[in-house]
């Protein structure tokens, strides 16, 4: 069966890491109060010149490098973002020319914390049909660009990175086994930025009702994994690691015991980068194959969920 196996892994950050305690000069909060709520210690946040276009070049570039794999030979570039550099072109396309490749299938996705997971099934299918040999996959995000500096209660919450991986149509057991995607445009108002180009002309901030959306995150993100799960044919008990969307450690947590997983299964680096949208899914996995957590051979299933509301689960074979 041919199958989307991931060839390799990779990720970038900003320069300029800001703790905690850096962030309290400027916000009325303390370390105490953002480690106590949601397990985050620091984030990193884009200076001048860093954008979501030149970390997903260089989470690509990591990627790639990963995987020997030449930027001729990839013919597929899905980009999930909600902050692209542009209204448009898309920022796959500025991935695409800083790569260097002629030519070759390339465009954005929007499904904000899910849109890793959309872009990567998307990827999938156009691999598995033959559209498609080689694939980059890329969550980026500049979140820091639409947040309110005076909320505290989301400020604090995200940072900026990206993440990578490069997919590789091939025959065999390893890769994607199932992807399962979901969407309620219902509860736009829970969380969502308060402008557009066709509403106000404005690029707008980040506004979020943090309790609401943390119900329906533990309920939503527990059924698609069972979901997921139940459409590779594995149990809870086959999942070596799984690799969430790293939005607060309160719901990585909940997730983990509404589905009797262990917590040293589920990888956390939310305490390191806080939320990064799109890019916390690959980033946290890159973070796990480089520091040796998962193996060639593990059973991995990646879930997320953000606004729209939007969520989504993944069960792969690395």
């Amino acid at each position: 069966m041919r199958r989307s196996v991931i060839a390799g892994v990779g990720g970038a950050l900003p320069e300029r890491r800001v703790s905690n305690d850096e962030l309290a000069k400027t916000v009325d909060t303390s370390d105490e109060w953002i480690v106590e709520r949601t397990g985050i210690r620091s984030r990193y946040i884009a200076g001048e010149g860093e954008t979501t276009g030149t970390l997903a070049t260089g989470a690509a570039r990591s990627a790639l490098a990963n995987a020997g794999v030449a930027p001729a030979d990839i013919d597929l570039i899905v980009l999930a973002t909600a902050t692209p550099d542009q209204t448009f072109p898309s920022t796959a396309t500025k991935v695409q020319a800083a790569l260097g490749i002629n030519d070759c299938i390339a465009f954005d996705v929007h499904a904000v914390c899910t849109g890793f997971l959309y872009a990567l099934s998307v990827a999938d299918s156009m691999l598995r049909s033959g559209n498609a040999n080689k694939a980059l996959v890329i969550g980026a995000e500049t979140f820091s660009r639409i947040l309110d500096w005076e909320d505290r209660a989301t400020c604090v919450l995200f940072g900026d990175g990206a993440g990578a991986l490069v997919l590789s149509a091939e025959e065999g057991d390893r890769g994607i086994l199932s992807t399962r995607l979901h969407a309620d445009g219902r509860h736009n108002d829970l969380l969502f930025v308060d402008g557009g180009p066709s509403t106000t002309g404005t690029v707008g901030k980040l506004r979020m009702k943090g309790r609401e959306v943390f119900r329906h995150a533990v309920v939503n993100l527990a059924e698609v994994l069972t979901e997921v799960l139940e459409a590779a044919g594995l149990n809870a008990a086959d999942v070596d690691w799984v690799v969430p969307h790293q939005a607060n450690a309160r719901i990585l947590d909940a997730t983990a015991r509404k589905l009797g997983l262990p917590p040293e299964k589920v990888v956390v680096t939310v305490d390191k980068h806080a939320n990064t949208s799109a890019a916390s899914v690959p980033l946290a996995f890159d973070t796990a194959v480089k520091d040796g957590r998962i193996q060639r051979g593990d059973v991995v299933v990646l879930e997320a969920m953000g606004g729209g509301f939007t969520w989504g689960a993944a069960a792969l074979r690395y």
